[in-house]
């Protein structure tokens, strides 16, 4: 069975002062929203995930506005919502648990960071055994300064994050993608 993980799709993660100066693919969230209609629509498993951070400067601190999720992908009562405070969805939670008593074998993953949570929580479910695709419009990243200084923009972080993840530990497709494919699967 497949069902859909969306990770940290919250409201601080739009903000681009706290994360760095740039992020891209702003229709991430709009992205998300999709796969989630989507999923609800063939009655799939959906589960949420969101951030707690413990840093009292983060946007995605439980006391700030940006701790909330997304409008775009707002849960429905009957839907998880497993709660972190590290960059994994399978830590501190009972994500994994919860798959495997529904048994779900397969992970459509999406939401944000690619370079954090989405980058961790898709290496451990591969380690997990779990058969992943990331989509890869429905995911972003934030520019980065190096350990030399030197400045990383966000396309490159993305792009280099989908490299590594690519084939060793995910699927990769993007959203008209994977929603084509669940039409064919559930004609």
């Amino acid at each position: 069975m497949t069902a859909l993980v969306l990770i940290d799709t919250q409201l601080g993660l739009q903000e681009t002062t706290f994360y760095g100066m740039e992020r891209n693919n702003p229709e991430a969230e709009a992205n998300c929203g999709r796969l989630l209609k989507h999923f609800r629509k063939k009655h799939l498993p959906i589960f949420h995930i969101k951030h707690n951070s413990t840093n009292l400067s983060s946007p995605l601190h439980p006391n700030k506005m940006g701790n909330e999720f997304h409008p775009a992908v707002q849960p429905m009562i009957n839907e998880p919502v497993f709660e972190k405070t590290v960059n994994n969805a399978f830590i501190g939670t009972e994500l994994e648990i919860s798959l495997k008593a529904q048994d779900i074998t397969d992970l459509v993953i999406a939401g944000l960071t690619i370079e954090h949570c989405i980058s961790t929580s898709v290496r451990m479910a591969s380690n997990l055994g779990f058969n992943v695709i990331l989509v890869s419009d429905a995911t972003a990243a934030f520019d980065k300064i190096g350990f030399d200084g030197k400045k990383y923009s966000a396309d490159i972080i993305f792009h280099s994050e989908l490299a590594n993840l690519k084939d060793e530990f995910a699927t990769i497709k993007n959203t008209e993608t994977v929603l084509n494919q669940l039409d064919k699967s559930f004609q």
